[in-house]
């Protein structure tokens, strides 16, 4: 049996992955600017601190869930956060390079029901790895908004 931080690093590989490819397929360039946004939309510098800390505390409910999980359940784990993982990638190349804001939406809500039944799969073994991911369900949701 591997050490419990192994699991840790593992998510934190996987989350630096996802972050990056989301940087690279996000252009804040003129179109997106052009954007009609709503007011109460949060300044472009804030995006970084809060997903930052989404990433955070989504490898935080990684390492508890899959530690606290028997290997069974490892299995169903692993493939919800990979799902997770490759319908938050879309979504950046949908709407930022894509430009298709259309299927931007229509995306939006797969992801938010993975990162929903990621809730109920850690919460079954981790209580707290389930409440770690609700800023990643709040701020999609607010993005969807």
């Amino acid at each position: 049996m591997a050490a419990p931080w192994v699991a840790y690093a593992i998510a934190g590989g996987i989350a630096v992955i996802t972050a990056v490819a989301g940087m690279r397929l996000t252009r804040l360039d003129a179109w997106f600017r052009n954007l009609r946004k709503p007011s109460w939309q949060p300044p472009d510098w804030a995006f970084g601190p809060a997903w930052t800390t989404i990433f955070t505390l989504a490898v935080w409910s990684a390492g508890r869930s899959w530690n606290a999980a028997d290997p069974d359940f490892r299995l169903l784990l692993l493939g919800a956060f990979l799902l997770n993982v490759v319908l938050n990638i879309a979504w950046s190349w949908l709407f930022f390079t894509s430009r298709r804001i259309d299927w931007a939406l229509l995306e939006v809500g797969p992801l938010w029901l993975s990162i929903a039944l990621l809730m109920v799969l850690t919460a079954q073994v981790d209580t707290l790895a389930s409440w770690l991911l609700l800023p990643y369900l709040l701020c999609v949701s607010f993005a969807a908004f």
